[in-house]
């Protein structure tokens, strides 16, 4: 009885410790082997915290990866997020803007994934926005898709989301894809680059940004609070959205300025958009249980 007992309790421990493994988001190099180009940064990837908010603050990253988030299991809707947090290209803020948007989502059911990207503005960086920050997104999509089967995930339901910088990158992704490269040496290549809808959260650098009928469906939010060319800029690209015939959902919200991202302290309208994002998603039909 009493090794019975042990076994038992042995049994109860490896499942929990287990269970813990599987819970514990994994960070996944988005190539294992060096990113193209990062061999002339050499400057050390750093981490700070801010002293106001306790936001952990990265600079200086060499080995652009994704953290995955997957839903429960049983939860899964098929529906899966790339997250690219702002920071001005020089820093990405990786808490409100990155991590806690994506265990919103995974508990709803949408498996969602952190990007960490090259930062083409921090202090004597090489990178650039279009070639290296844009390339990194592009990966991300592709590796994503590329395991789209074991995680459970439709490879048609595919989207980014992006913050401010991040949202700068969200809509190039979704401006300049290809369908991949077949006679690629790396199968991850061999999947398409276009992300198949776009949350824009108070994207950065709206002139660049152009819209055709081909555009992948739009999530669009900000403050009414945010720079002229945040809070008069977005509703001009909805607009634009609008007038190509593509899905798009505008969200402004009153009293409310740049960078509110998915903080606790978030009150009223403002704190519910993610469920407003999940709702888009279900009417145009990324949200089905598997």
């Amino acid at each position: 009885m009493k090794n019975c007992l042990v076994a038992l309790v042995g049994c109860l421990a490896a499942s929990l410790l287990s269970a813990s493994a599987a819970d514990t988001p994994r960070e996944i190099l988005l190539w294992p082997n060096g990113a193209p180009g990062s061999e002339k940064d050499t400057n050390a990837e750093t981490m700070r915290i801010d002293p106001v908010t306790g936001n952990h603050v990265l600079t200086h990253v060499h080995n652009p990866s994704i953290t995955v988030y997957l839903p429960p299991p049983g939860m899964a809707t098929g529906a899966a997020v790339i997250i690219a947090p702002g920071g001005g290209h020089r820093e990405i803020w990786i808490d409100h803007e990155g991590y806690n948007v994506a265990r919103w989502l995974s508990d709803h059911g949408v498996a969602a994934f952190v990007l960490k990207y090259r930062l083409a503005r921090a202090t004597n960086s090489t990178y650039t926005v279009d070639r290296d920050e844009l390339g990194d997104m592009q990966r991300a999509i592709r590796l994503v898709r590329s395991r789209a089967d074991a995680w459970n995930i439709n490879p048609h339901g595919i989207g980014v989301m992006g913050f401010s910088a991040g949202g700068e990158l969200a809509f190039l992704a979704g401006m300049r894809s290809d369908s991949g490269t077949a006679n690629a040496t790396d199968p991850i290549q061999w999947q398409s680059s276009r992300p198949d809808f776009q949350a824009l959260i108070y994207p950065g650098n709206l002139s660049r940004i152009k819209v055709t009928s081909k555009s992948p469906p739009a999530f669009l939010a900000c403050g009414a609070n945010d720079r002229p060319d945040i809070s008069e800029g977005l509703p001009k690209v909805y607009l634009k959205f609008k007038q190509d015939k593509v899905p798009v959902e505008l969200h402004i919200y009153s009293g409310v300025g740049h960078g509110f991202g998915l903080r606790p302290t978030n009150t009223g309208a403002v704190a519910n958009w993610p469920e407003l994002f999940d709702e888009w998603l279900g009417q145009n039909g990324f949200l089905k249980k598997q």
